[in-house]
């Protein structure tokens, strides 16, 4: 099967690979460039990378339009799969699955108990510690060959920060109750002062919350693509070192960029999951954090 997978990947080289050198020069039509080589970049509207499984061997079906959904479901199925492993498997000494996963909750909440405080971290740390193996397994796609990492569609991302951000809210309304939460808006005002400000700190408060899911989403997506586009563009200059012998596979010039890759998967992760939490934590009744 990879032998097969690799052969498909050097015959249609020539479709993709002009894509993707485009993409990296900065080019503005790479996508006519990719049309232009083959049938295979035809319907592909998204960044140039590497063709998945499903380019492959489902190519111009409702598989391959819908591949981020797809990928994007290959992780949770994934992590769900684990965690029943854990849990029906499950003793008094964790070993296997769930001494890994043990660990894994662990860490997350002493992670959360420092930015939150104990009582927040306990109620908290299972949306964000969901949060953040997601994403980081969405990332890893893309670095394993035949995949494809959801994260390099924006409406992913787009997706995880409207719930963080609809998250940060509803904790804002149901801890701080409405009034407190309008309050907070209007940055708390005391004093004449502080009410004089309210018509211009209210607007810029409401922007600044506005602000957060897209700045959260550019940055886990523009990441993450280059990334790919990065891993991507090695591997064509890989397989043309070779292409005149006509090998199925080429030089591995990508090797030092996965592993660079899997490093920078972890820290998108990690700082999404982050902000998320500081957008939580700001939301919290501050009295509770003194």
């Amino acid at each position: 099967m990879t032998l097969l997978l690799l052969h498909k990947l050097a015959l249609i080289a020539p479709s993709w690979l002009p894509a993707i050198f485009s993409a990296v020069a900065g080019a503005e039509h790479g996508s006519d460039h990719a049309a232009e080589g083959g049938d295979h970049g035809e319907e592909h509207s998204g960044p140039p990378h590497l063709p998945s499984f499903l380019s492959l061997l489902a190519h111009n079906t409702v598989l391959y339009e819908w591949s981020d959904i797809v990928y994007a479901w290959g992780t949770i199925i994934f992590l769900v799969a684990v965690a029943i492993t854990a849990y029906s498997r499950r003793s008094m000494i964790p070993v296997g699955v769930q001494n890994v996963v043990e660990m894994y909750v662990e860490g997350m909440y002493s992670f959360f108990k420092s930015i939150l405080g104990g009582k927040e971290a306990r109620r908290y740390t299972p949306y964000l510690g969901t949060l953040f193996i997601y994403i980081f397994v969405n990332n890893l796609w893309g670095l394993i060959p035949g995949g494809h990492s959801p994260s390099t569609s924006i409406n992913i991302t787009g997706t995880l920060a409207i719930a963080t951000f609809g998250y940060a809210q509803w904790t804002g309304i149901s801890r701080l109750g409405v009034v407190g939460y309008f309050d907070h808006l209007a940055g708390q005002p005391r004093g004449a002062m502080g009410w004089a400000l309210v018509p211009l700190m209210f607007p810029l408060h409401i922007i600044g919350e506005l602000a957060k899911p897209l700045s959260l989403a550019l940055r886990l997506f523009g990441n993450i693509t280059g990334e790919d586009v990065l891993v991507a563009a090695f591997v064509g200059l890989g397989v043309m070192a070779l292409a005149f012998i006509g090998s199925p596979v080429g030089l591995p010039l990508n090797l030092p960029f996965i592993f660079l890759g899997i490093l920078l998967s972890l820290i998108q992760a990690l700082v999404f999951t982050l902000l998320s939490s500081i957008y939580i934590l700001m939301m919290l009744p501050h009295e509770e954090h003194h």
